[in-house]
């Protein structure tokens, strides 16, 4: 699967990325927020990452940003199963941009494409959640739609070696075809 949308293009990892991805994502500052990725990140989670097999309910992308020289990765976006969750749980969505692109919107661009293949694949509801000391997260959420649900709950968090508090987030969507583009928000 591919996205494109106004300044990016999404596309599947591949394993010959491991190391571009390896040098964006070597950054305490990213990896902290992340729940997966462990701290130090070696060259063997960039390339285990890098090599994921897709899932069509549930896909995940690079985020890259084309260019005159080519595409250049930023980061990477997805949705995941709810692994704490009840059995039928809404999918998570999950983020991360390079430091160097903080700032410029590229998570909520990249993080809306997803939303709306979400609602092509027949998800209703998305969910996500962002760690209490990383508002920026917080922010890109309320632009993409999603209302603070007020769950406050331990996250885990590999980088931090144990868990951080967490704060939940949902967002109803609009099934596929509604024209007006408008999502029905979630409390």
């Amino acid at each position: 699967m591919f996205i494109r949308s106004e300044r990016l293009f999404l596309r599947p990892g591949w394993p010959e990325d491991w190391a571009e991805l390896y040098a964006l994502i070597d950054d305490e500052a990213v990896v902290r927020h992340l729940a997966r990725a462990p701290w130090p990140y070696r060259a063997d989670d960039a390339r285990a990452f890098a090599a994921l097999a897709q899932d069509g309910r549930y896909p995940h992308f690079f985020v890259t940003l084309p260019g005159p020289e080519g595409a250049q990765l930023i980061g990477s976006v997805g949705l995941m199963p709810d692994e704490h969750g009840p059995p039928g749980a809404a999918p998570l969505l999950g983020y991360w941009v390079a430091r160097a692109h903080w700032g410029r919107g590229f998570a909520t661009e990249a993080a809306r494409a997803v939303l709306t293949l979400a609602a092509t694949l027949g998800h209703r509801r998305v969910a996500a959640r962002h760690f209490l000391d990383n508002p920026a997260s917080g922010r890109v959420l309320a632009k993409l739609g999603f209302r603070s649900t007020g769950e406050i709950r331990p996250g885990a968090s590999r980088a931090r070696d144990g868990v951080a508090p967490t704060l939940g987030y949902a967002l109803d969507l609009d099934p596929p075809g509604n024209s007006d583009g408008d999502r029905r928000l979630a409390a």
